[in-house]
């Protein structure tokens, strides 16, 4: 199986939290009605909102690209919300591979995996 999990944190403009919500709203809403791979998509604030950690899921490497897909048009105006940092864990596909440039999110790949 070649789930990956994805850790997206978030560290919000002054005044943009509410856009952010406002987004992840219509983020959420994509997810339950277009992916057909993504396990699980959860939105945490921390105490004053001004950060926000998003834990993804998927199925594979396919799933993380239709995600990206059908979340494209939202992907500019969540990330000027804030300052965005990430991390995803597991064994890309070459084609997921190609598709990731930068270094943003660091990727990490499995040394021991559980039982």
């Amino acid at each position: 199986m070649n789930e990956l999990q994805g850790i997206v944190r978030f560290r919000f403009h002054e005044d943009q939290v509410e856009e952010f919500k406002r987004l992840s709203r219509q983020a959420m809403e994509i997810v339950r009605a277009q992916d057909t791979g993504t396990l699980q998509y959860e939105t945490y604030f921390n105490a004053d909102e001004s950060e926000a950690l998003v834990l993804e899921r998927f199925r594979d490497s396919d799933a993380l690209i239709e995600h990206g897909e059908h979340m494209a048009a939202l992907m500019e105006p969540i990330l000027a919300t804030g300052t965005v940092s990430g991390e995803l864990c597991g064994e890309l596909s070459p084609a997921l591979r190609a598709l990731m440039t930068g270094d943003n999110p660091q990727l990490f790949t499995t040394l021991f995996m559980s039982l």
